[in-house]
């Protein structure tokens, strides 16, 4: 029987894709094809993973939040695991983060990112660029190229997805408080799991380190991790109409209060009251007044300490400096009679910061270089038992590594974002009628001030588990304007 050419050019023509699900599957129908021409030429099943990756990443095209959701779901669990090289990586975070890094370049390429031209134009993202160019200006004259440029990726694998995701994903206030549920969740089982292994020590102060074992690296990381996730805690229940999930949020409250309080950790502790003033610092138009003091108390302190180096007098006596780890009392006595170790520890790292900074005042020593290179700064006298520092610690200060690191420029930066952001929450605040807007803003300012306050004694935006909200934050008070100008334009 003939077959009329009509009819086979017909045939051939309705088995042409048409739209863009045809077309999809019968991609799909060649990569099954080239996995099976592999296993049968090469007798390896390795090929038929390619469909299966195939498939997860038209998967993740399609609906990638469930991603950013399992990532804030397991950072509480994240742990640091080392790769060749002498760097690290925080698993699963980090990996995660990558997969989102993906999934956002691919949107943005298909201009399906949800990002408008106002966010790219707006003063913290340009502060945020700003930062990273000057970083990698830095960069070129670092001590240790490796370190500087791991450092520059790192930060694009967390400010993609912690800014520009969180602001493709939260679209109203209800998006807000879902992220927050999946960390403070986690959150909340690592506290449960600590008090059960901390318990049998009766609480102890010297026992809180091994009990949060393996989920963080310190009592430090862990008392921020909740003290950051209070005010959204206790906001998110003001948000919520009474009921079970009102409960859930005060439940959550709770146990990452009694988390905070049982870590003995004086920085976390002290965070929250001074977080209530703040507070009444932007209710009462005061934040501006509270910078500037902030300003000239440490232009002071740092005249007063370079004059006829008075630093000097602050050196440690070796014999008297001690860790009181059994002793919760005797540990806040030694802090302030310059007799505890840690703080003294921290106030030998600040003096070698401080000659860092004035060997090299404008691009610093490079991104991610302070260990082991202020050890060539260090002054003997204020040398205390652990400064050996086998695990490779930095100032315990962010704002004197940003100077040690990126020299002047680069902390003048971070200033200029941490002031713009903190004048941003009172502003907002005080622009909004709507108690929903109200919430989201002060969630996210007074935990973006216990987390700078943090910044004091610590470097905690470099840690996957407190960075992160450190940017998300910023994301939310970017989208929290947008409603406002909306709630604005609408009255």
């Amino acid at each position: 029987m003939e077959i009329s050419p009509n009819k086979t050019a017909a045939f051939l023509a309705s088995l042409h894709p048409r739209n863009n699900a045809q077309r999809l599957f019968a991609v799909f129908i060649g990569v099954l094809m080239v996995s099976g021409a592999g296993v049968i030429l090469t007798d390896s099943l390795v090929w038929l993973g390619i469909p299966a990756a195939f498939l997860g990443f038209v998967v993740l095209l399609a609906d990638w939040r469930w991603v950013y959701y399992i990532l804030l779901f397991t950072l509480a669990f994240s742990r640091e695991i080392p790769l060749p090289g002498g760097l690290s990586m925080d698993v699963p975070s980090e990996p995660l983060m990558l997969i989102l890094l993906g999934c956002f370049g691919v949107n943005l390429l298909l201009k399906r990112s949800g990002i408008t031209a106002r966010y790219w134009a707006h003063p913290l993202m340009i502060i945020i660029a700003t930062m990273l160019v000057w970083a990698s200006v830095s960069a070129f004259s670092s001590v240790d190229s490796g370190k500087s440029i791991k450092y520059l990726l790192a930060k694009t694998w967390y400010i993609i997805p912690f800014v520009f995701v969180t602001l493709n994903i939260v679209r109203r206030p209800a998006d807000v408080w879902r992220l927050v549920a999946f960390y403070a969740a986690s959150a909340s089982i690592t506290v449960i799991y600590t008090a059960i292994r901390h318990a049998p020590h009766g609480f102890s102060f010297d026992s809180i380190n091994p009990s949060i074992q393996p989920f963080y690296l310190n009592h430090v990381i862990y008392a921020a991790v909740l003290a950051l996730l209070l005010p959204y805690t206790f906001y998110a229940a003001r948000s919520t109409p009474p009921g079970a999930k009102r409960i859930a949020w005060r439940t959550a409250q709770w146990i990452l209060l009694f988390g905070v309080l049982l870590s003995y950790t004086r920085a976390s502790i002290m965070a929250l009251p001074l977080a209530g003033f703040f507070y009444l610092a932007i209710r009462w138009r005061l934040t501006a007044f509270v910078l500037i003091g902030a300003v000239v108390a440490a232009v002071g302190g740092a005249l007063y300490f370079v004059h006829q180096n008075n630093y000097m007098l602050y050196a440690p006596d070796f014999e008297k400096t001690i860790f009181n780890g059994k002793d919760f009392e005797k540990h806040l006595e030694a802090t302030y009679k310059l007799e505890d170790l840690s703080g003294m520890e921290r106030l030998y790292r600040w003096v070698a910061a401080a000659r860092m900074i004035s060997d090299k005042p404008i691009t610093g020593s490079g991104p991610a270089t302070f260990y082991p290179e202020y050890k060539r700064y260090t002054v003997k006298s204020f040398r205390t038992y652990v400064s050996d520092n086998p695990e490779h610690s930095t100032t315990h200060n962010y704002f004197l590594l940003q100077l040690a690191e990126q020299g002047i420029p680069g902390f003048l930066l971070f200033a200029t974002l941490l002031c713009t952001t903190l004048l941003m929450v009172q502003r907002l605040y005080h622009r909004t009628q709507s108690p929903e807007y109200r919430h989201v803003v002060l969630a996210a300012g007074l935990s973006l001030f216990i987390i700078i306050f943090h910044l004091l004694l610590n470097e905690i935006i470099e840690v996957d588990k407190t960075g992160s909200f450190f940017f998300i934050g910023l994301a939310l008070l970017m989208r929290t304007e947008e409603w406002i100008d909306n709630e604005q334009l609408s009255a």
